[in-house]
């Protein structure tokens, strides 16, 4: 029998979205009903199921997670000055919000068998100028966060907690998003929901829910002198065009997850051959993994670089992307002295220098995932 051929030309993409027909039900009946912007019942709806979903009381719907954990900071009415402890390994945005507001961001390294950020080195790190701690949950598995949240109550530090990756997870069968005194969240296409772009801050607290409300809408004044403004905010509202598409799409987070797993342990099953990278598991004592991404760490033994790997990859039309960049590394804020100079984080540093992840999108098929992997292999193991 002729063995089949696959077709050189095929692109695979780090990410494909996947839609239901709920969602495009959803859309029309919005653009039918004229209620476009962000004023429409699917906001509302979006905020109370999304909320009832992670066990919050409260939602607020946003334009990003980035503007998700701006609003959730400022909320917290910290003063310019205070500490607040996040992770070096993680997007920008973690970075930003805190700089932004004139508050002093201090840095722990990363875990190397989960890739969060050290949870023992947050507890070192906490000093009576701490106020806060970002709790930033990345790529497959929740950090490990009990004994910090168990201190961060005893010193009365605040926690937001940053769940952008992690929409279904749980922490010792509790969801991701329901630790802490307010939780953010992102749709953007490659979450396990996606309206496209957008944004959810979760809370139990009355006062930064009205907080955050006010400041995703520019903080208007109340009644007859709404164009008299409270304070300094911005306008990160949602569109009910994408809260329509975030309540169709959370009807099938069930599904999402179970495809996302299906994912992960189809990679396992063909890369976990090979001796020279490391893989995360499948679970651990108190998560299963979710499989925001499916992430390949080279290990010290490995005779050939990420770089020359994902070269390798892209001309076999498989698109990857490397992990992050630490902060502590970043061009803008080395020009901005926002770092003691020399500062070191030997983990972070490793995995942003052997890190990357293979297409693993909602929308990406098992002969995919097969090629992918296999054409992997052959390349760790000199034969592609």
């Amino acid at each position: 029998m002729r063995k089949k051929l696959r077709l050189k030309s095929k692109f695979i993409p780090v990410n494909v979205p996947k839609l239901s027909n709920q969602e495009k039900i959803n859309v029309k009946k919005c653009l039918t009903s004229g209620w476009i912007s962000s004023e429409g019942e699917y906001v509302k709806k979006f905020e109370e199921d999304f909320s009832k979903y992670n066990n919050r009381i409260y939602g607020v719907a946003v334009s990003s997670g980035t503007g998700a954990l701006e609003i959730a900071l400022k909320s917290l009415d910290l003063k310019r000055g205070d500490e607040i402890i996040i992770p070096t390994f993680s997007i920008i945005s973690t970075a930003l919000c805190v700089i932004k507001l004139g508050l002093k961001p201090i840095l722990v390294d990363s875990d190397l068998a989960t890739w969060n950020m050290d949870s023992e080195q947050v507890i070192k790190k906490i000093s009576r100028n701490t106020k806060a701690i970002i709790i930033t949950h990345i790529y497959g598995f929740p950090v490990d966060l009990q004994n910090v949240l168990r201190l961060a109550k005893k010193k009365n530090i605040k926690i937001i907690e940053d769940a952008a990756e992690m929409i279904g997870q749980t922490y010792f069968k509790k969801k991701c998003g329901s630790f802490g005194d307010i939780s953010t969240f992102s749709f953007y296409a490659n979450k396990h929901i996606t309206t496209g772009e957008g944004g959810m801050i979760l809370t139990n607290d009355k006062r930064l829910y009205e907080k955050c409300k006010s400041l995703r809408n520019l903080c208007f004044g109340k009644d007859n002198n709404r164009f008299n403004h409270d304070d300094i905010g911005w306008n990160y509202r949602m569109t009910n065009l994408q809260a329509a598409i975030g309540c169709g799409q959370l009807k099938n987070i069930s599904k999402i997850i179970r495809r996302k797993r299906e994912i992960g342990r189809r990679y396992i099953s063909i890369l976990n051959k090979s001796k020279i990278i490391f893989i995360q598991p499948y679970k651990l004592n108190y998560a299963k993994n979710i499989f925001w991404v499916f992430g390949v760490l080279l290990k010290k033994n490995a005779n050939i670089s990420r770089d020359r790997i994902v070269k390798k990859l892209l001309k076999k039309n498989i698109q990857t992307r490397t992990f992050f960049f630490p902060m502590h590394k970043q061009k803008i804020f080395k020009k901005m002295k926002v770092f003691p100079k020399n500062q070191k984080f030997v983990n972070a540093e490793y995995l942003s220098k052997n890190g990357f992840y293979l297409p693993s999108g909602l929308g990406i098929s098992n002969s995919d995932i097969d090629f992918v992997g296999k054409t992997l292999i052959k390349i760790l193991e000199n034969k592609n």
